[in-house]
Parts: C-alpha cells; structure tokens; sequence
C-alpha cells in the first residue's frame, strides 16, 4: 500500500510540475559566479560585462608579470646590469616602448576578436557551428596571442641586450620567457571563466565541433606545468648557469631562488585555486541538482557551460533528468487511463493475462436522459457538462480508496476491494454512493443520474490478449449493481443497493439506510431485497 500512495504521490508532483518552468538550482548561480551576471542579462550588457572582465583581468595578469619581470632582471639576477651606459637605453626607452605597444595591441585584439566572437549571442539568433568552434576556441586563442607577444618582447630585448654583451642572453631570454608562459596561462584561465555565460549559450545549441580543450587532464597538468614545472625549471636553470658561467654569487643565487619561488608560490597558487574552482564548481552544481531529483523533484535543468567532459557531464544530467521526466509523463497518462492502483501494480510486477476471486463492492452510475441531454444543448457544453459530473464520482469514489474500473459513455463503474484492499467495501461503495447522490443534488441539478450498489464475489483481473487487454472485474455483483442502477431511475432517491450489502457493512453505516421491497431483477428467478437510504 505504502508503495502505491508513493506512486500516486510521484504522480502528483509530476502533474504539478508539468505546468512549470525550467530552473536552475536554488540559491546557485548559473554560471558560478555574481561577476558573470545573470541568465536574464540582456545580451549587450552581458558582452559589455564580458569585456569589462577580460580586459581587466589580462591586463592586470600582465602587468604583475611585468612587474616580476623588472625585479628578477633588477634585483634578483643584478649582473649584468640592465642600466649599464651602453643599453641603458634599452631598458629606459625601448622595453617601455615596447610594453605599452604590446597592451595596446593586445587588447585592441582581444576587443575584436570578443566582439566577433559574441557577434551571434548579440544578435538574438542561434550560434552555428562555425559561431560554437570560434567562441569556444576564444580562450586558447587570447593565451596564445599573449605568449605571442611575450615571446616577440623577449626576443627583441635578447637581441639587442645581447649584441651588448653575451652575458644578458641567458638572463633576458630565461626570466621573460618564465614570466610570459606563467601570465600567458592565468590569460587562459581567466578568458575560460569570464566567457562562461556565452560558453553556456553555445553549449546549449548542441554538441561542439571536434575536441576544442585537452580536458580536465590537460586543464590541470597545463596548470602545474605553468605554475609550478617552469619556475622550477627556471630554479634549475638559475643554478646550472651559475655552475657553468660563474656569474652569481651564492648570494645572488639564494636571492633568485627565493624570487622565483615566492612568485611560484604566491601566482601558481591563485591560478591552481582558480584551475580547481573551474573543476569543482560544474561538479557541484550536478550534486545539487541530483539531491533535488532523490526528493522526487525533476525539475532541475543544468546550464552547461563548460567545454570538458565536466559540459558532458551536465549534458548527461540533462538528458537523465529528461528522460525521467518523459518516464513520469507516460506513467501519469498511465495511471490516467487505467487507474492509478492498477498502474502501481503494474509498476510492482510482470502483468498476466488472467484474475483472482476477490470479495467486493461495485457501484454503477448512469446519467438519466442523456440523449435528451445531447441532442438539447451544444456538444461542446455536453462535454463540459459530463466532466464535471465525472469529476464528481472521482473525487468521491478516491476520498473512500476506490477504483474507477471504466467509464461507458455517460455512466461508470466503481470497484472497491480490488485491486486495492480496503477494510470494508460494503462501507467504502455505500458512503461513496450517499455523498455522490448529495453532491449531485447540490451542485449538478441540471443532471439527474441513477445509483446502484452491489456486494459480492467477483473474478478480478487482466481480460483481453497478450497485445491488448485490461484490468475488469466479472461476476454477479456487477451484473446486480447494473440492474440496480437502472432500477433506481425510477424511484425517487435515484439511489438503491441491496439489503445484503447493506447488512455487510458496518452499524455506523446501517443507520443511513432501510431495507425496502423485494423485487425480481431482470434477468434473475429470486427475488432481491432493496434498500435505500433514509
């Protein structure tokens, strides 16, 4: 029983849902973060944000290393001097020059190619595939334009350092190399999560084109090579150099190391802290939606916003979830057509062809006049007329735990014992009776329908073939129920049972009814005694 009111329970919820929009998790952003905006922002403002955060974000990343960059060459590797009188104007004239042309450069670029790149989520139309394959690519493609730039400064500055003297060659080329690979991975790093909520509009079209990142494997092995595998390379090189050329003291070695290492520490951390965000953060949203759906609630729809097999992994939720909802779907028109009990045992067990001898109540109701009725007013008004009268002997016969068996027309049949037990169907079929005829009076006196009430033994089961069949109960209490129920639309409580259910039932029961006449039903030889409520 529990697992059948769970059923009906699911069955419910899902109806209830049905007529719902799509969210997200409660209480989580979307994208992951309050900088990124909301689902809702309009498209130009969202762009406008966008840019605002990349710009920002690489020119920041960019001028930290610059910054690192000066004190490496500076204090932490002094010899040869960068201020030396014979390129002092190297260091005061060209590497600025060269500096603000880089950042104006780079973010004119940027700015382009962000607004190419964004042009379709502007314009209020779907991505094509190109549109997918170009925004998702934007993030490499933004590192790779800064390493760039980084490794034409680096060797322009080699170059003219060097012809000076050989000495500057290993000490330029390594430490603006180490600083551009380092800012060139957070410039990854940042593009991925500033770009996130086009990312998700993108990924929301369908699959991407090809293979467009490494991964989760190559997002955090690209992450510890930049932020921890080449400052230690560049420690090695610092002391290799030193062995081989003798041009630091120890002291000047110790203060390198310590250098390179606070800056390893300090800028790797933040970017493995923001690398494990970027994993963690899609995980988390899935765990949040999937203990939504263990509560029964299949409402949750994921934004997927990420171009790894976490995106897949939101993908797949997503699909789960639809899937589960469909299932819900077709097990509510299920439970619609054939009866929710019905639809529980089902769910329970391998359905047979076949029945069992059950004891219990039947009730047959039977709108009196109804050709009349149709031919009288509008079809569409018959309609609504016999759902209201229908929605009347459901909410009735459920409120006493029975079983709507079939609906014929403008008449039913109720069962009560099957397939659901109940303590007494004698009890349950003839309070439903009593508050239909009432009800019927008080809210449906347009309709005038007949009642008739039956209790006994009947076979209950799957009647048909193994391709079609349904759920019915035979035997004589149905037949009795029948001729009741026409019976009754001769009498003036339209409402008749048979005594024997009625001395079946409960004395709380008894008291509403008295026996009545004995008659001949058609159909029979014995006289049946009639009772009807008082």
């Amino acid at each position: 029983m529990a697992d059948r009111d769970t059923l009906a329970q699911r069955l419910d919820r899902t109806m209830q849902r049905a007529t719902g929009q799509k969210r997200g998790i409660a209480g989580s952003p979307e994208y992951g973060s309050w900088l990124l905006g909301t689902p809702g922002e309009a498209p130009r403002k969202r762009r406008v944000r966008i840019q605002l955060l990349m710009t920002g974000a690489l020119v920041a990343a960019n001028l930290i290393g610059i910054i690192v960059a000066i004190v490496l060459v500076v204090v932490a590797v002094p010899e040869p001097s960068v201020f030396s009188p014979d390129v002092w104007w190297v260091s005061i004239i060209v590497a600025p020059a060269y500096i603000l042309l880089a950042l104006v450069t780079g973010v004119a670029w940027l700015t382009g190619r962000t607004v190419k790149a964004l042009r379709w989520a502007t314009e209020h139309r779907a991505p094509t595939r190109e549109d997918q394959r170009r925004t998702l690519a934007t993030p490499a493609r933004v590192s790779l334009m800064n390493l760039v730039l980084w490794l034409v400064g680096d060797g322009l500055l080699t170059l003219l350092y060097g012809l000076h003297d050989p000495s500057f060659i290993p000490k330029i080329a390594l430490v603006v190399f180490f600083c551009g690979v380092v800012v060139s991975a957070a410039c990854y790093l940042f593009t991925e999560f500033a770009l996130r909520p086009i990312a998700a509009l993108a990924l929301d079209a369908g699959r991407p084109p090809g293979r467009l990142s490494s991964g989760i494997t190559g997002r955090i092995m690209s992450t510890w090579m930049f932020t921890t595998g080449i400052p230690v390379a560049g420690i090695m090189f610092a002391a290799l150099f030193t062995i081989i050329l003798h041009n630091l003291s120890a002291t000047q070695l110790s203060v390198t190391v310590l250098f390179i290492a606070g800056f390893a520490m300090v800028f790797g951390s933040g970017l493995m802290w923001v690398a494990a965000w970027m994993t963690s953060n899609p995980v988390r949203t899935v765990r949040q939606a999937m203990g939504r759906v263990e509560q029964g609630d299949l409402s949750p729809t994921l934004q997927v916003f990420d171009g790894t097999e976490l995106g897949e992994l939101q993908r797949g939720f997503n699909s789960m979830v639809a899937g589960l909802r469909e299932r819900e779907r077709i097990r509510d028109l299920f439970g619609r057509h054939v009866g929710r009990e019905v639809a529980a045992a089902a769910e329970s067990k391998d359905l047979e062809l076949g029945g069992e001898e059950r004891f219990a109540a039947t009730m047959f109701v039977d709108i009196i006049g109804s050709t009349s009725l149709a031919i009288s007013r509008p079809a569409t008004e018959v309609v609504d007329l016999l759902n209201r009268f229908f929605a009347v002997i459901v909410e009735e016969v459920d409120a006493q735990h029975g079983f709507i068996n079939k609906f014929e027309g403008d008449g039913c049949l109720a069962v009560f014992g099957t397939p659901n037990h109940v303590p007494c169907p004698q009890d349950s079929a003839l309070a439903a009776a009593r508050s239909i005829q009432q009800r019927l009076r008080e809210e449906l006196a347009e309709v005038d329908a007949g009642i008739g009430v039956s209790a006994g033994r009947v076979v209950a089961g799957n009647v048909g073939a193994h391709e079609r069949f349904e759920y019915t109960v035979i035997g004589d209490a149905v037949n009795t129920a029948a001729r009741l129920c026409e019976l009754s639309k001769s009498v003036s409580g339209r409402l008749l049972a048979t005594a024997e259910t009625v001395r079946g039932a409960s004395p709380e029961e008894q008291q509403f009814w008295e026996n009545g006449q004995e008659i001949v039903l058609r159909g029979r030889d014995q006289p049946t005694r009639l009772a009807m409520p008082i």
